[in-house]
């Protein structure tokens, strides 16, 4: 008799271990494959292979090779043990079938990630009560009675955070905006980095994080600058004084948005003529950009870089009509202006052949000053261009591009050198590219005003041509390859 017994149990014991090795192994192969064709199912058979297995073994251990009764206290735990693991394993399953799997735009995707969580929260609950009537012979009539009791209090005291979930899930169903998205909520504006149970998180411009319950967002009109695309449109209000004609003043935003890094050139820019207001005649630009995130960056260089386009095209942007300010007229300014110019003149290398002892009408001669901000293009390849440029102050570099369209670096020109001598006199366009390095000063000095320095001192056209000489060489030498 003792030694059927031990026979018995022995087979038991060879059983659970051949065929839970033999398991784990099939099991391990069947995972492998499912993890190389990208395949959710993979994920609930580890749960399988880690934790269900392993604890059914140990459960028919426990009744068939120790024996132990039914009622006693281990093995319910072992038994409440196994049917959590098992509870755990049919989620994961019903997830990976029914969410994991679900293909875009269906009503299985859309379902936000808060309900999920509550579904699953109800099955584990759904899930206990089983396990406690099954196993451990709970009453649970009792439990209900006292859980529905619970409830009102539980309701009652959290109220208020009860009605935030409940219009978290009306919002989050709906979907109308996702983790990184830019908002406006109300006066807030950030991006979400979370979306939870009670609330949202936004990163402000400032970066500071804002949380906003979903109780006060349900009663707020929310403005996504994400979705259902990221282009955004931006209005600048810009005012040009009643001198400067409408016209030039529109081409001039036009052209500077334009150029503008972070602005796209499609859609293209538009300028609207506003207003006629107190002290100045206001102007409104409208721009897009692809990226929320980069507007007050992309704001910042396009309102630098209007500065710069309004110094050189002689547009005057007003103080405002309460500023009390001194104007002694235009002599007082051309004095100003003349002074300027002649200390720019005595800057200049030797070699140009400028009179730099009288204060001459620059503008009238055909010489002005001009200013370029930072990255801004001073001459742009395949551009016309017939005017000699001698840097007064700061740097710039000229590039080319090949045949292939790729831009190189070629040179960088400093305080006393020039440049647009490629195109001076032949009419064609550029074959380079100039860009302000850091903010630049330069006398521009048109075609005519050259030929006449050149009749005064022929040395300088000599200068010239050697420089263009080279310079053509190297151009020709970047194109070629």
């Amino acid at each position: 008799m003792l030694q059927s017994s031990f026979s018995y149990l022995f087979i038991w014991a060879i059983a659970l271990i051949v065929g839970l090795a033999l398991s784990v192994i099939i099991l391990g192969e069947v995972i492998y494959r499912l993890q190389n064709r990208r395949r959710p199912l993979a994920s609930t058979l580890l749960v399988v292979r880690n934790f269900v297995l392993p604890m059914f073994a140990f459960m028919l251990f426990v009744q068939y090779v120790l024996q132990r009764p039914a009622s006693d206290e281990i093995v319910k735990a072992v038994q409440t043990l196994f049917w959590v693991c098992v509870l755990h394993a049919a989620l994961s399953l019903l997830n990976a079938i029914i969410f994991e799997q679900a293909k875009a735009d269906t009503w299985r995707a859309r379902v936000p990630k808060l309900l999920i969580d509550l579904f699953r929260l109800f099955l584990v609950l759904l899930g206990t009560a089983i396990v406690l009537a099954t196993v451990w012979n709970a009453d649970l009539a009792g439990l209900v009675t006292a859980l529905g009791v619970s409830s009102i209090v539980i309701g009652l005291a959290l109220q208020d955070t009860l009605g935030s979930v409940m219009s978290g899930i009306a919002l989050l169903f709906e979907r109308p905006f996702s983790v990184g998205d830019w908002l406006k909520i109300g006066d807030i504006q950030g991006q979400v980095i979370d979306i939870n149970w009670r609330a949202v998180r936004l990163i402000t411009f400032e970066r500071e994080m804002v949380i906003i319950p979903h109780k006060l967002m349900g009663s707020e009109i929310i403005r996504n600058f994400s979705q259902p695309q990221s282009l955004h449109a931006e209005r600048i209000s810009v005012g040009f004084s009643y001198k400067d004609p409408p016209n030039l003043a529109k081409h001039v935003l036009h052209s500077t948005a334009l150029e503008t890094q972070g602005i796209l050139k499609h859609p293209d820019p538009q300028i609207f003529t506003v207003s006629y207001d107190d002290s100045a005649i206001t102007y409104e630009v409208k721009f897009f950009i692809a990226d929320y995130g980069e507007l007050e960056e992309i704001r910042d260089r396009f309102m630098s870089r209007l500065w710069y386009a309004a110094q050189r095209n002689s547009l005057t942007i007003p103080f405002p009509i309460r500023t009390l300010y001194h104007f002694h007229g235009p002599t007082s300014q051309a004095e100003g202006t003349s002074k300027k110019f002649t200390e720019s003149l005595q800057s200049l290398p030797a070699f140009v052949p400028l009179d730099k002892s009288t204060n001459t009408d620059n503008t009238a001669s055909g010489i002005a000053l001009q200013h370029f901000g930072s990255g801004e293009t001073v001459i742009k390849q395949g551009s016309e261009n017939n005017s000699l440029y001698i840097i007064v102050a700061g740097s710039a570099m000229i590039t080319v591009k090949d045949s292939s369209d790729e831009s190189h670096e070629m040179l960088t020109v400093k305080t006393g050198e020039f440049f647009g001598e490629m195109t001076l006199f032949s009419g064609e366009s550029s074959p380079i590219s100039v860009t302000a390095v850091e903010d630049l000063e330069v006398m521009m000095i048109s075609a005519t005003a050259v030929n006449q320095m050149i009749d005064r001192q022929p040395n300088f056209a000599r200068e010239i041509s050697q420089i263009l000489e080279t310079r053509r060489r190297v151009v020709n030498t970047i194109q070629n390859n």
